[in-house]
């Protein structure tokens, strides 16, 4: 099984930064795709940013020039560095991963998995 565990949430100001990080545990031989979702109150689930494993990156537009994600495949890791935040995103911040290599020796893949979530909150 693939564990994931997030942190870095918090309260900010707007116009604040938060860098959030997200740990992959278990018996991983390689990531393909990981990506951070958010979900506000009342709101659907959306897609904020995806990596993968050649560094490609997509972002959702209202995140753009302000959210940058990376990734650390020697530990499992990737981050979410978040500047100039405003109020509306405010919502608990969930790591995904998918494509989850468990084995050198194996070329079948795993996932996707999903984390608890981060609360981030954005208010003055």
């Amino acid at each position: 099984q693939v564990q994931l565990v997030e942190s870095g949430g918090g309260l900010v100001q707007p116009g604040g930064s938060l860098r959030l990080s997200c740990a992959a545990s278990g018996t991983i031989f390689s990531i393909n795709t990981m990506g951070w979702y958010r979900q506000g109150p009342g709101k659907q689930r959306e897609l904020v940013a995806v990596i993968t494993s050649g560094g490609s990156t997509n972002y959702e537009d209202s995140v753009k020039g302000r959210f940058t994600i990376s990734r650390d495949d020697a530990k499992n890791t990737m981050y979410l560095q978040m500047n100039s935040l405003k109020p509306e995103d405010t919502a608990a911040y969930i790591c995904n991963v998918d494509g989850v290599r468990r084995s050198a020796f194996r070329l079948a893949t795993t996932g996707p998995y999903w984390g608890q979530g981060t609360q981030v909150t954005v208010s003055s």
